[in-house]
């Protein structure tokens, strides 16, 4: 977003030995210290960051087992995410193409569990490597401990700063990608003729609903999708639908989950432009906030909660911030 203060120290992580090193020196100092990855899901606050932000620069890709069916791979936490994806599937894997584009490291996919058109992390995910910097050691935690749930884990949550995420094990399948697929790509499908689907067709067609959706942050200052899908009882899902009929939703579970985008739309925020911020929400997804003219990270709040309130306002549904407010 192109705001927020300063930091007082910044370095880069490339190994196990430089997380181990870095955590011992933000302790002397008795200063606080934070592991990011590209910073494009991070809001920082005006205040700045007083201690010290560890960038994670991890490399490596590595097929640790494979057979007919499919392999078992580890990627080091500071690989681009997006080029994972491409790789994987330059190797013939599939189970990460609907994931493709998405801005990041792959040491930050876990914390967030991302996801995108039906698809989510925690489906290919085997392990997550990490220093924890409670006891002081590298060690593995396993799928099932990570406290996945939709767009959350204990990475953001219970265990928040506690663990630095230096590589990821997943485990991917050889087999093409098949139907159902989610609305917006099945649309993208139909409009385009395609009826054969392998796990490249899949990834263009993601990328070609992406760069309309979501612009390119090195261009035009945004994080994103900035808030998350709100899921709901059906219960009152049915309510909702009396009163606005063509309200957009999917199964999720035993629950709802709604278009955030289309509420907001809803509320009068579609491809809107707020003087008094600077702030406006992105012409190919309302979605998307993005930063015209603001100054301070304030600004970007103010317009937030307007949104906030008047989503709450029509359909008494209180939308979640996708990216972290730090420090």
């Amino acid at each position: 977003m192109r705001l927020g203060g300063q930091a007082r120290w910044l370095a880069e992580a490339k190994d196990d030995d430089d997380v181990k090193a870095l955590v011992t020196f933000a302790k002397q100092k008795n200063t606080p210290h934070i592991m990011i990855g590209q910073g494009s899901n991070i809001v920082w606050r005006d205040e700045g960051f007083p201690g010290l932000i560890i960038v994670n620069c991890i490399l490596g890709r590595k097929i640790i087992s494979q057979d007919e069916a499919g392999a078992t791979l580890r990627v080091g936490g500071g690989e681009d995410w997006d080029d994972i994806v491409a790789w994987t599937l330059e190797k013939g894997l599939s189970g990460l193409e609907f994931l493709s584009r998405i801005p990041g490291t792959a040491g930050g996919a876990p914390v967030q569990n991302i996801g995108a058109y039906g698809a989510e992390l925690s489906e290919t995910l085997v392990e997550v490597e990490a220093y924890d910097t409670k006891t002081e050691a590298f060690g593995g935690i396993a799928k099932d401990a990570c406290g996945f749930g939709y767009r959350t884990s204990r990475f953001k949550t219970t265990d928040k700063g506690r663990f630095l995420i230096t590589g990821i094990v997943l485990s991917l399948g050889k087999t093409q990608p098949a139907p159902p697929f989610y609305e917006s790509l099945q649309d993208y499908f139909d409009e385009h003729g395609i009826t054969k689907y392998t796990g490249e067709i899949v990834r263009q067609a993601v990328t070609a609903i992406r760069a309309v959706k979501l612009p390119d942050p090195s261009l035009v200052h945004n994080n994103g999708s900035f808030f998350t899908n709100p899921i709901i009882e059906p219960g009152k899902f049915e309510q909702l639908k009396k009163q606005f009929p063509e309200i957009k939703s999917w199964p999720y579970g035993d629950k709802i989950k709604l278009s955030a985008g289309w509420l907001i739309e809803q509320a009068g925020f579609k491809d809107f432009h707020d003087n008094q911020t600077g702030m406006a929400t992105w012409e190919g997804s309302a979605l998307v906030m993005v930063n015209e003219q603001a100054r301070r990270t304030a600004d970007l709040l103010e317009f937030k909660q307007k949104i906030v309130f008047k989503v709450d306002e029509l359909f008494d549904i209180v939308l979640e911030q996708e990216p972290e407010l730090l420090p």
